[in-house]
């Protein structure tokens, strides 16, 4: 792929990815949508984009995905719009971000793996900008939000490390999606209310259409190009494109605190990511 080509389709994707957190802010916050709503016409509209991109091709894949899957999808997509009613744009997809980039080095840990001394420091750095964020204090976001957007970060780190047991990622998540619009349903019909503006609606149909579906549908076309560190790398700009359009679309305040916080989160997780070993930067 050409470079001019690979970087659009990169920033693109990363845009989809931060304006799944403003989309979810809007229809909440701004239309005071539901947010059992959002999150199932979120992953149905998700799972309807997947599914006609996969029929798009020729030949056509096998039919993949599994329930373990899709129910850390829906975990992850239920805790996200929950957490959303009290959180900021831009501490959200902070949050979120650290607790799937961190979640992600539990198995190697678990296995007894040794880490390098530059992941160590990256992670006691990033564990000190998270700890920074969550003391309580004036600027603290709310803690039953802050809980539940940790939670949807390690639903969806165990969402992305069952990636490998699949070799068509496109069909794998339409499978995944399609499988978890059935508890999102349940959950709806539980928790959920039916008012809801077309405003709302549409904000909602957008994260899961473009944001979600169409957004996987891209960074899995421009992963095998960038490479593991370079992919998790460009992922650092996620919750500073969040906050930025926070600021500018929903007159969202930025603290001091906030800033610290992700410099440590974020700087420490690039050290992280500096530190993996070499084999892990091969594209795949």
């Amino acid at each position: 792929m050409p470079l001019p080509r690979l970087l659009f389709l990169t920033l693109l994707t990363l845009v989809a990815f931060a304006a799944n957190s403003v989309l979810c802010r809007l229809a909440l916050f701004e239309e005071q949508m539901d947010p059992a709503l959002f999150t199932l016409l979120r992953l149905t509209s998700g799972a309807l984009v997947l599914i006609l991109l996969c029929s798009a091709r020729r030949p056509q894949p096998p039919r993949q995905g599994d329930w373990g899957g899709a129910l850390a999808l829906v975990t992850y997509g239920a805790a996200f719009s929950f957490a959303y009613l009290t959180l900021t744009a831009g501490t959200g997809a902070l949050l979120l971000f650290a607790a799937v980039q961190l979640s992600m080095l539990a198995p190697p840990l678990l296995r007894g793996e040794r880490l390098p001394p530059l992941q160590w420091a990256g992670l006691l750095i990033a564990a000190a900008g998270l700890i920074l964020l969550l003391l309580p204090g004036i600027t603290a976001p709310d803690p039953l939000g802050a809980v539940l957007m940790i939670a949807a970060g390690i639903a969806w780190a165990c969402y992305t490390l069952r990636a490998p047991r699949f070799a068509d990622a496109l069909a794998a998540n339409a499978g995944h999606f399609l499988r978890a619009s059935l508890p999102a349903a349940l959950i709806y019909l539980l928790l959920g209310r039916l008012e809801a503006s077309p405003t709302a609606i549409g904000y909602a149909l957008a994260s899961g259409a473009l944001a979600s579906g169409l957004g996987y549908a891209l960074w899995y076309r421009v992963l095998p190009q960038l490479g593991r560190t370079l992919a998790a790398s460009v992922q650092l700009l996620v919750p500073l494109l969040a906050a930025m359009a926070g600021l500018l679309l929903l007159d969202e305040s930025w603290s001091w605190r906030l800033s610290l916080s992700s410099l440590g989160i974020l700087g420490g997780i690039a050290l992280v990511i500096a530190g993996r070993p070499p084999t892990g930067d091969k594209p795949s």
